[in-house]
C-alpha cells in the first residue's frame, strides 16, 4: 500500500507542476479574476473528459504518446521562446500585450494535455477507480492549484516583464527536457555493464548548463540596467 500512495502523491505533484505554469501565466498577466475562473475550469472539464476516455486507449500505446509529447515539446518550448522576447519587447516600449502572450503558457497546450492523459492512465492502472472520478480528482488538483497559484502571484505585483522572462525560461526547459528525456530512456536500453551509454548523456547536461547560465547572465544584466 505504501508504494501505491507514493505513485499517487508523485502523479498529484506532477499535475501540480504543471498546474504552476498555468498560474504563472495567469497571475503574471493582467487578466480578470473571471479569465482565470474560466481557464481553471477549462482543465478540470478536459481532465474529466480525458479521464472517461481511459478505457478506449490501450496501454501499450504508451510509448506513441509519450514519442509524439516529446515533438511537442519542441514545437511548444519555440512558441514559448519567441512569445516570452516578444511580451519583453512591448513592454519595453510602452505597450502591454500579456493578454494575449500569457495564452502560450496557461491554456491547455498539447504538452499539458499529454501530460494529463499519461497522469489519468497511470492512476487508473493504480487505483480501482472509474475513469470519471481519475479524471475528477486530477481536473480538481489542477483547479485549486491553478487558482491558488494565480491568487499568490497576483500579490507579488509582478510585470509582463517578468511574464516573458519566465515563458522564455520554461522555453528552454522544454527544449532541454526534450533533448535529455529521449536520451535517458535511450542509455537505459543499455546494459547496465556497458558504462558508454551514460557517457552519451554529459554533452548534453553541459549543453544545459551553459544555456542556463547564459539565461542567467542575461536577466541580471536586464536588471542591472534598470537600476542604471
Amino acid at each position: 500500500m505504501n508504494s501505491v500512495y507514493a505513485i499517487v502523491v508523485g502523479i498529484l505533484l506532477g499535475i501540480m507542476i504543471f498546474a504552476l505554469k498555468t498560474g504563472v501565466g495567469c497571475g503574471f498577466s493582467n487578466i480578470r479574476r473571471r479569465d482565470i475562473l474560466i481557464i481553471a475550469s477549462s482543465y478540470f472539464v478536459i481532465s474529466v473528459i480525458l479521464g472517461s476516455l481511459i478505457g478506449l486507449v490501450d496501454q501499450s500505446n504508451l510509448d506513441k504518446i509519450t514519442s509524439l509529447g516529446m515533438t511537442l515539446h519542441v514545437i511548444v518550448a519555440l512558441l514559448l521562446i519567441g512569445a516570452g522576447i516578444y511580451t519583453q519587447k512591448k513592454w519595453s516600449c510602452g505597450h502591454d500585450v500579456s493578454k494575449r502572450t500569457f495564452l502560450f503558457i496557461s491554456v491547455p497546450c498539447p504538452v499539458c494535455l499529454t501530460a494529463l492523459f499519461l497522469s489519468c492512465m497511470i492512476l487508473a492502472s493504480t487505483l480501482a477507480w472509474s475513469g470519471f472520478r481519475i479524471g475528477a480528482l486530477v481536473g480538481f488538483v489542477f483547479f485549486i492549484t491553478v487558482v491558488t497559484s494565480s491568487w499568490i502571484f497576483r500579490k507579488m505585483h509582478r510585470t509582463p516583464e517578468d511574464l516573458g522572462a519566465v515563458m522564455m525560461f520554461l522555453g528552454i526547459f522544454y527544449l532541454l527536457g526534450s533533448m535529455l528525456v529521449p536520451a535517458y530512456i535511450k542509455s537505459k536500453q543499455v546494459a547496465a555493464s556497458n558504462i558508454g551509454g551514460e557517457i552519451d548523456l554529459l554533452p548534453l547536461l553541459l549543453m544545459g548548463v551553459v544555456v542556463g547560465c547564459g539565461f542567467l547572465i542575461h536577466t541580471l544584466k536586464v536588471r542591472q540596467n534598470e537600476f542604471l
